[in-house]
């Protein structure tokens, strides 16, 4: 039962990510396109929890730390370019 509730998990994480995809495609400022590419980082962040749990490994605990700080920090460095870019 429970590899079916991951198997179920990672089919939506792949739905999710198809429509983030979509939306970075679609999108016509950089504020959106930013915010579908941090919705792609939280998606690979709930895949690896997802497969964490599925190996039963607290190494990808660390994984996880390190990639969520790079994906706030990528997104607070681009907010502050925008901002500086568009006041000038």
């Amino acid at each position: 039962m429970f590899e079916v509730a991951l198997t179920i998990y990672f089919a939506t994480l792949a739905v999710a990510a198809t429509l983030a995809i979509a939306r970075i495609v679609v999108a016509e400022s950089i504020p959106d396109r930013i915010l579908g590419l941090d919705l792609l980082v939280v998606i690979s962040l709930m895949g690896i929890a997802g497969d964490a749990t599925r190996r039963d490994g607290d190494v990808f605990l660390d994984v996880l730390v390190v990639t969520s700080l790079i994906g706030f920090l990528a997104t607070v460095a681009v907010a502050r370019f925008i901002e500086r870019r568009g006041s000038r």
